[in-house]
Parts: structure tokens; C-alpha cells; sequence
């Protein structure tokens, strides 16, 4: 796949919100739009380099794997990520995304994507005022709301900004050497965000299909609660 132009994945992320009903400029709630989309996503412990996984069936059937031991503001990319080569992509074959992979065309063109998803600029354009777009400096406290108000990792937030020219490379490396945790605490955030969460959860029509089969008689009460076993085991 080729690398697609920065514009035409803001249009993408644009055209993607509008087609699922959401707006151009408020956070996404992922989970609940996971669901919408009936795409069956697992959240389980993976090995770090790992972030995510995606499969699209011959008949539009989809799936993704997001790994738990990831913070939530980078599993929350990480779905924006998967969802962009579930839909803007023809390869049926499944998308392993992790850091060896960064590099490839169509990884890059998923990252844009994922930011202008979560982060979308008509958002940022209505958080910032003039004078801090002008000047490229925007004051750490409003960097900590941006990511809690997206939910998305304090790196997510600097980069996008940096993308869309908001931000002073200085002030972008400044920002990233300063623990992310102790000072989203010192402005009195809760720093769930920046840990792992969803161990072992399930999205989707998984269970609610297996009781459907069981009560048809299509599989035995051992196979359905193997099967419940196996979305609610620890």
C-alpha cells in the first residue's frame, strides 16, 4: 500500500466520524462505537513491542486484538489504528501492528489516521485560542486536559499538535521528557488513562451468539459454558 498524503487521511478520519454519526470535533467513545460496528475485539496481555492485531473476513466480518498490557490512552490509538486497515484497506490478510512494523507504509498511514480520529483538528480548534495556535505555546496544563479530554496518551497529544504546526519543537521535547503520571497527578488528574486496563474483556456478539446455538439446540450446555468460560476467564 502506498503512503497516502496527510490530507487525505484527515479526510478519511473526517468521512469515517460522519458516516458512524459521530461529530468533527468531540471525543470518541470507542468501546460503545466498537459495538456499534459489531466488530468482535479482545483485550488480552501481550508482550510489549505487541500493540494490536485486525482480521477482516471474506464476508465483512471483523475482528481485533488489542493488547492489555498497553496504557489505555495507547489502546485507545491502537483501535483507531486497527481501524483504519479494517476499512480503508482491501488485504484480507491479517494486520499485526507492532514496532517493527512502524515504518511501513501502511502502518504510517494508520497512525495519521488513528490521530486525526481521536484528535480531530476542527476539536483542537475549538480548545485553543488564537494566540497560543500563533505562538506554538501551549502551557502544559492545557496539554494534560487535551489528552483527558481525547483520552489518549500524552504522546498521542504532542504529536498531533506537532502535525498540525500548534506546537514549538521546543516546547514538543520539553514536554516529552517530563513524567507523564506525577504531572498529570500535580494538576489533579486521576492517571488511570496511563494504565493498563480491560484485562480479559470482550466486545462484541460472541456470547449472546453462543446462547443463541445453545438454546437451538446447536450445542451442548459443556460447549456454551466452555465458551462463557473462555470470554470471562481471568
Amino acid at each position: 500500500m502506498k503512503k497516502y498524503k496527510p490530507e487525505i487521511l484527515e479526510q478519511l478520519a473526517g468521512k469515517f466520524r460522519l458516516e458512524n454519526g459521530l461529530s468533527l470535533s468531540e471525543p470518541i467513545a470507542l468501546k460503545s462505537l466498537l459495538q456499534k460496528l459489531n466488530i468482535l475485539t479482545a483485550f488480552r496481555p501481550l508482550s510489549d513491542n505487541f500493540y494490536g492485531l485486525s482480521i477482516r473476513s471474506k464476508d465483512d466480518k471483523r475482528f481485533m486484538l488489542i493488547n492489555y498490557n498497553s496504557s489505555k490512552g495507547r489502546q485507545h490509538f491502537t483501535i483507531a489504528h486497527e481501524l483504519f486497515h479494517l476499512y480503508f484497506e482491501n488485504d484480507l490478510k491479517p494486520r499485526v501492528c507492532n514496532k517493527e512494523s512502524q515504518n511501513e507504509p501502511s502502518e504510517i498511514n494508520a497512525n495519521y489516521f488513528a490521530s486525526a480520529l481521536l484528535i480531530p483538528r476542527e476539536g483542537l480548534l475549538k480548545e485553543l485560542t488564537p494566540q497560543e495556535i500563533e505562538t506554538k505555546k501551549i502551557s502544559l496544563a492545557r496539554i494534560i486536559y487535551l489528552e483527558q479530554y481525547y483520552s489518549v496518551s500524552r504522546s498521542s497529544i504532542l504529536i498531533r499538535l506537532s502535525q498540525l504546526g500548534y506546537l514549538s519543537k521546543k516546547h514538543y521535547e520539553e514536554y516529552k521528557l517530563l513524567h507523564v503520571k506525577d504531572t498529570a497527578r500535580e494538576y489533579g488528574y486521576d492517571t488511570s488513562l496511563y494504565e493498563k486496563g480491560s484485562r480479559n474483556l470482550l466486545i462484541g456478539s460472541f456470547g449472546e451468539k453462543a446462547k443463541e446455538l445453545f438454546d437451538k439446540g446447536k450445542i451442548s450446555e459443556g460447549h456454551y459454558l466452555e465458551i462463557i468460560n473462555l470470554i470471562y476467564n481471568e
